[in-house]
């Protein structure tokens, strides 16, 4: 039968395709069947599924912006390499709408595994305990995935925010209003905040001095 001949990464990007155009909710198998212009059972051939389809996509929005996985190079500091490397997970996953819910729901990807394995290998090479490269690791993934989805959530509806008293707010808040008004200065961004919260993760408050100037400075 022609259908049965569908190709598996044909099947995928359609799927990321459907992904960018009507977010993870709309990504179901009638949906990408129609596009395909197969039947849904067909799909099955190929993924299970729902999870498994789930899965490809995650590893097809990773391999986007991780086709290969380096090692830092000799002189470059662990810290500045791994910052670098969950900013470029940041990348992938902001690249497609709810991306991070999708690696979220991804149990079984083998990019992310990877990645973490990488991750935590290097920092084993460079004389950190096994238990504390693990908990560093996993903090700072799952510090990405989890700001991510907050990014992707969105705004607040302007039917939520109908009759909100801003400020009220600001007067029973005033040293969390004054942080949010003293950090985004002129040209500081939600980029500069994800990276500089990551600093603070990795390196820890006594080591960011450069927070919102840029990457750190190698030593």
């Amino acid at each position: 039968m022609p259908e049965l001949a569908l190709d598996k990464q044909r099947i995928v990007t359609e799927a990321v395709a459907l992904l960018d155009a009507e977010g993870l909710d709309g990504v179901t198998t009638r949906k990408l069947a129609t596009r395909l212009g197969v039947r849904s059972p067909t799909l099955y051939w190929h993924f299970p599924n729902k999870a498994a389809l789930v899965t490809a996509i995650a590893e097809a929005i990773l391999e986007q912006q991780f086709p290969e996985l380096d090692p830092p190079a000799p002189q470059e500091r662990w810290q500045d390499w791994l910052i670098g490397l969950v900013a470029r997970l940041r990348r992938a996953l902001v690249a497609h709408p709810d991306g991070a819910r999708v690696i979220a729901a991804s149990q079984l990807s083998l990019k992310m595994a990877a990645i973490s394995e990488l991750a935590m290998s290097t920092l084993v090479g460079r004389g950190i305990a096994l238990r504390r490269a693990r908990l560093t690791v996993l903090t700072v993934l799952r510090f990405a995935v989890g700001y991510v989805l907050e990014e992707q959530a969105g705004r607040p509806d302007p039917d939520a925010l109908d009759g909100f008293d801003m400020d009220a707010y600001a007067a029973a808040y005033p040293t969390a209003m004054a942080g949010v008004t003293e950090y985004f200065q002129p040209g500081r961004t939600v980029d500069d905040l994800f990276r500089d919260c990551l600093e603070q993760i990795v390196c820890g408050p006594a080591d960011t001095p450069n927070q919102g100037k840029g990457p750190l400075a190698s030593t």
